[in-house]
């Protein structure tokens, strides 16, 4: 019997180092300024573009801040590709070596304004991100399995399997899975 198993998608750590130092260079910015603008260390920032260090979700969110860009721009320009489908075995796969969160890029790579995502965070996980990870694009929420706590600032929505949140203005948000299986929510959204 024929072998039916999908290959596994690619890994896109190189691409994310090559677009990190592409970005950099395009603003004529050394390691210590993109270190400065962005609180990562410069030594992280230099292992990330050798492609030596997988990036934390919460570290390409400072990054893709200090860039202006928002994180799901950042990742999206590394995944292009210039494809108007996106078969679910094609799909990029980014996973937090911290933390175990996945992102999916649904959309097909440089799709256009419009982006869906499907995360899965793992129970009892916390991904923080600046107000500057949101800066450049409205964003809705789509829980589909388990809880999630977002704190957006000031306040705190819980959510549900259903249910629908539109972001406001941006301000430092966290993404927390407060229950024992994992939680499953898609993103939706239009770059500003």
């Amino acid at each position: 019997m024929a072998d039916t198993a999908l290959p596994a998608p690619p890994d896109p750590t190189q691409a994310i180092a090559q677009r990190i130092r592409l970005e950099r260079a395009e603003r004529s910015w050394s390691l210590s300024e993109l270190a400065e603008r962005s609180g990562v260390s410069k030594a992280m920032i230099s292992k990330i573009e050798r492609g030596e260090a997988s990036p934390t979700a919460t570290v390409l969110g400072r990054l893709s801040g200090a860039l202006g860009l928002a994180l799901s721009q950042l990742l999206a320009l590394a995944e292009q590709s210039g494809k108007r489908v996106s078969r679910r075995g094609e799909q990029v796969v980014w996973r937090d070596p911290e933390t175990g969160y996945t992102r999916r890029l649904i959309s097909p790579p440089g799709g256009g304004v419009l982006e869906h995502l499907e995360i899965e965070l793992p129970p009892q996980v916390r991904v923080p991100y600046p107000a500057s990870a949101f800066a450049f694009h409205h964003e809705q929420i789509i829980v589909m399995q388990g809880t999630l706590v977002f704190i957006e600032g000031a306040l705190e929505h819980r959510l549900e399997a259903g249910d629908c949140l539109q972001l406001g203005s941006p301000e430092d948000c966290t993404f927390h899975n407060p229950g024992n299986a994992p939680c499953r929510y898609l993103i939706a959204l239009v770059r500003r």
